[in-house]
């Protein structure tokens, strides 16, 4: 079941508005770890890719479900919070997305993968609160 997203805070996923989203995850120990994305988001899913044996790829591994809020770049206390699962984890592509979001948010491909084993993430929220 995918969420409506508030027709005011849509620009807030675009291409164009280059906002950061702040991924919330649960350590194995309990304690929260909160971390900056750059996302993609294709209508249903967000999107976004790391780096095989990150602490988020380690946690989203083990455990599914994410929180993220992603405030407007220009106005931060208008912002979008989203919770939901990852409904999808891949190898494939992943060199592909990383740069296709670091010519989103950076102008060029991403320069730092060196060594590296990417991995994209799909989530599919199943709640949201605006603000």
């Amino acid at each position: 079941m995918s969420v409506t997203i508030p027709e005011k805070l849509k620009d807030l996923l675009s291409w164009e508005k280059k906002a950061f989203a702040q991924i919330a995850l649960v350590k194995k120990d309990g304690t929260p770890h909160v971390t900056p994305i750059w996302f993609d988001w294709d209508g249903t899913h967000l999107i976004f890719n790391t780096s095989r044996g990150r602490v988020k790829d380690k946690i989203m591994r083990r455990r599914a479900r994410v929180a993220v809020s992603i405030s407007d770049p220009a106005d931060p206390y208008r912002h979008l919070e989203l919770g939901g699962v990852i409904v999808e984890e891949t190898e494939e592509g992943a060199r592909q997305m990383i740069d296709k979001l670091s010519q989103k948010y950076r102008g060029k491909d991403y320069d730092w993968y060196k060594g590296e084993t990417r991995v994209t993430y799909k989530v599919l929220p199943d709640h949201v609160t605006q603000k």
